[in-house]
């Protein structure tokens, strides 16, 4: 007896993780360079195929039904797998050296596993890393300075690649009183800062007075003086140490809008070694991260 051969599609299975992952059609369109309606008929057809619906809505988003869950261990390994097979067959060309921008704050627990990974599978490629703040690494980008970049951007504003959408929030000492000041004392990374504009929007909408302590492009020195509540400040929640406090609109603060983390490359030339980066960046970021607000 002649058993039926069947072949799943891994375009629609990457789908499938992204949408999992990011819980939004939307998010995950952007992520992958489509459109959201073609997300949707591809998890259509995914769930066609399988004859099981993967995905259901309830009042916070896309949750996954439990065959959704059963699907997505499985997809991940398949997925793995697959970039393995691809990975050893053009190891051979990725060589040379690459330059990745990238602000301050997405150097630590964002991106430090994924270049970790990269540098291992690709010793012979020499990293380069240039940190500023947003804007002005999207200018180097444009200058060729950088081969590629992760910035931070108010969503939905970007031309570039979502990799992963964030509440910015406000941070302060545990327990402190900075936030109680009048004015408010605001330490920033730097005043070219992607956040300054939003934050001091959300102040002015709300009435609040406002003074800078801060501003000279050092994070470290940003985060001692909010950890010591000479001031607050603004940052992605998965960005935030476990020892400062998320700060809420109920300690007297506004509202924040949300961020987007994206991916900016060059619009021509871009090397081997810079789409391998690439690549290894979006699937780190498509993982699972630990929000500090969580």
């Amino acid at each position: 007896m002649l058993t039926m051969i069947r072949n799943s599609d891994i375009a629609l299975i990457r789908t499938f993780a992204a949408v999992a992952d990011k819980g939004s059609m939307t998010v995950a369109a952007n992520m992958l360079h489509m459109t959201q309606g073609a997300v949707s008929q591809q998890i259509k057809r995914l769930e066609d195929m399988l004859d099981w619906p993967l995905f259901e809505r309830d009042r916070r988003g896309l949750r996954l039904t439990q065959a959704g869950e059963r699907l997505l261990g499985n997809a991940r390994r398949l997925l793995a797998l697959n970039d393995e097979i691809w990975d050893d067959m053009t190891e051979r060309s990725v060589r040379g050296s690459v330059r990745l921008g990238v602000p301050y704050d997405l150097v630590g627990a964002t991106l430090a596993p994924v270049l970790k990974s990269y540098a291992e599978r690709y010793p012979q490629i020499e990293i380069s890393l240039v940190c500023a703040s947003s804007p002005e690494l999207l200018e180097e980008l444009g200058k060729g300075t950088v081969d590629l970049c992760v910035v931070e951007e108010p969503y939905g504003t970007s031309q570039g690649e979502c990799l992963a959408v964030e509440r910015l929030v406000w941070v302060g000492a545990k327990a402190g009183s900075a936030h109680r000041k009048v004015p408010l004392p605001i330490s920033m990374v730097a005043d070219t800062c992607a956040f300054r504009s939003s934050v001091f929007a959300a102040l002015s909408k709300d009435g609040l007075r406002w003074r800078t302590v801060f501003e000279n492009g050092n994070i470290e020195a940003t985060t001692a003086t909010v950890r010591t509540d000479l001031a607050v400040t603004a940052w992605l929640a998965s960005t935030v140490p476990a020892d400062l406090d998320i700060l809420t609109v109920d300690q007297g603060l506004p509202e924040l809008p949300i961020f987007a983390i994206n991916l900016h490359l060059p619009k021509v030339n871009a090397t081997p070694q810079t789409l391998e980066l690439a690549r290894h960046i979006r699937e780190g970021m498509m993982r699972p991260r630990q929000s500090a607000a969580a």
